[in-house]
């Protein structure tokens, strides 16, 4: 069996897979997940590296729904180590016809949208409003972690900014 005879197999296995991921309101799968399941039910098994053939499998999955006119599935395919979808993402505006996103957390937010896009299509039981877009919680908890910048402290007196101690340099108020 060729390479490209496997993947597309392993295509026409990804997409019962994903459509089951989103049967479940917020759940998501890895691509190393997603990889396992797909070898196990074709029979068909690789060594080669992961990076290096389910970004094309999941490129026929993503033509796939535009063709049926489902919600991009592959929005639920997230990266183990950050929960993100990582840049073959890019694929799904291009077919959509909607222009790229370069910011990371605003293409996350847009897997979101379409995450819940594929939950509203699939998911057999939704909250009563319908549910909301929400990021890969190891994503969340990312965002969350970040402090927010906060503006530097100003001396009331000379209008300078404060140091670490809090204790004005120029006027020692």
């Amino acid at each position: 069996m060729t390479a490209a005879e496997a993947r597309e197999l392993w295509a026409a296995a990804a997409y019962p897979v994903l459509v089951e991921v989103a049967r479940t309101y917020h759940a998501l799968i890895t691509y190393k997940e997603l990889a396992e399941k797909i070898q196990e039910s074709t029979g068909i098994r690789t060594t080669t590296l992961l990076h290096n053939w389910i970004g094309t499998v999941l490129s026929k999955v993503v033509r796939e729904a535009q063709r049926r006119g489902d919600p991009p599935l592959t929005a639920l395919v997230v990266h183990t180590d950050d929960g993100m979808v990582g840049e073959g993402y890019k694929e799904v505006l291009e077919i959509a016809g909607e222009p790229p996103v370069d910011d990371v957390i605003e293409r996350e937010k847009h897997a979101a949208r379409s995450r819940l896009a594929c939950y509203q299509r699939f998911c057999a039981t939704l909250p009563p409003d319908g549910g909301v877009p929400a990021l890969a919680p190891r994503l969340q908890a990312a965002v969350d972690r970040r402090r927010p910048e906060r503006p530097p402290r100003i001396c009331l007196r000379c209008s300078m900014q404060l140091p670490s101690t809090g204790v004005c340099d120029s006027c020692d108020t």
